[in-house]
């Protein structure tokens, strides 16, 4: 995104442009970048989904690199990154959109930027096939919900089992609604539909494989955007804590790394959310081949596990959300475990806690960068922490 001579970014243009900036905020090129490309998506100028189609490959990802040494270079750490590696096009298994009745039926898509202006996407460069065939299941239950003015959040999520959708949205959900929906649900093929928090109905378990185990989430819990993502994180994991015997994984989710990781360790999971440890042990038992995984809930914000716990084990994985973990880093500097993983959303609040850790004695490899949410200012990283 380039900037005007005040210092005011102006979206869809590229550092070094010459435009000329239009009275409704948008510009027009004079004198493009080298770097400027044909956007590949039809609705990239209406779309808010997506802020970097107009810019190359290369470019997007320098972009991203840099985004992480900034932050790095704020805390005083090495700024050396191992590599990046971008998910391809067409590859989000999982998706928030928003859906409203029209005249005519209903829309699905994403907002205009910075507008409640709804666009529909039916050629989106984003979303995964599975999740583009979803559309006229979606857009069903979109008519069968919705009032005219209001709108409704759905969360699509590809699943072995099928398209497992989570609808959020202001109605009383009365028997007649209930009957409606699952009806809609078995006759596009949903493998589950959720409304709010409650379970319309299951007709296939949405199944996620990690590792050599099979999970089914509970309903609208975090899963990786892409396979492709996924993959390189557990990857780069199970390189990083290889040779260890007992693992602990801090803010495990479902088991996205935990499971994985229990083909060469045990695993201690340990996570707030009751139902997605239930789900990664009800995984694990039917699984073959698999070290021992236990789990454990708890709040590692108001109940980090502390040093004379974390000394059980032989290496630390760590995956917080966007707000780091600062109290749990703090006991994992004073406890010393030879080597911890860490996986980050958020470069910013990463290099804070990486630099409590730095403090305390350990050294930092450089991170690999992993793009899941391609054509968007989201970045992600792994990094390896040992003592020397």
């Amino acid at each position: 995104m380039g900037r005007a001579t005040d210092g005011t970014l102006v979206p869809r243009t590229l550092a070094g442009e010459e435009v000329e900036v239009l009275e409704d905020g948008s510009a027009r090129v004079l004198t493009p970048s080298t770097d400027r490309v044909k956007p590949p998506c039809r609705h990239f100028k209406t779309c808010g989904g997506c802020a970097m189609q107009h810019a190359s490959d290369d470019l997007v990802a320098r972009w991203k690199m840099g985004i992480v040494e900034t932050a790095l270079a704020g805390q005083g750490l090495p700024t050396q990154i191992a590599g990046i590696t971008t998910s391809p096009a067409n590859s989000r298994r999982r998706a928030r959109l928003s859906g409203k009745r029209t005249k005519k039926g209903a829309m699905i898509g994403f907002h205009a930027r910075a507008s409640d202006t709804l666009i529909d996407v039916p050629d989106c460069q984003l979303l995964s096939p599975a999740l583009m065939a979803g559309f006229p299941a979606v857009e069903a239950l979109t008519r069968a919900i919705c009032s005219r003015t209001g709108e409704a959040q759905l969360t699509l999520t590809e699943s072995l089992g099928g398209l497992d959708v989570h609808v959020d949205y202001d109605r009383d959900l009365t028997a007649e609604l209930r009957v409606e929906l699952a009806a809609l649900a078995q006759s596009n093929g949903l493998a589950r539909l959720t409304f709010r928090d409650e379970v319309i109905v299951e007709i296939t378990a949405p199944t996620q494989a990690f590792g050599a185990a099979k999970i089914a989430p509970p309903p609208g819990t975090f899963l990786q955007a892409t396979l492709h993502g996924e993959a390189a994180l557990v990857a780069a994991v199970t390189q990083m804590t290889m040779g260890a015997g007992r693992v602990i994984d801090l803010f495990s989710g479902s088991g996205t790394l935990s499971l994985p990781l229990a083909a060469q360790s045990e695993v201690h999971a340990v996570e707030g959310d009751a139902a997605m440890l239930a789900a990664m042990d009800k995984g694990w038992r039917v699984a073959r081949g698999l070290k021992r995984v236990t789990t454990e809930k708890r709040d590692l914000f108001r109940r980090p596990i502390l040093p004379d716990e974390l000394c059980k084990f032989d290496a630390a994985v760590i995956d917080p959300p966007r707000a780091g973990a600062e109290a749990q880093v703090a006991e994992l500097a004073t406890a010393r475990l030879p080597v911890i993983a860490m996986v980050s959303c958020n470069p910013v609040t990463f290099a804070r806690d990486a630099r409590r850790l730095v403090d305390a004695g350990y050294v930092i490899e450089p991170p690999l960068v992993v793009d899941q949410f391609r054509w968007s200012p989201h970045v992600e990283m792994v990094v390896r922490f040992s003592l020397t």
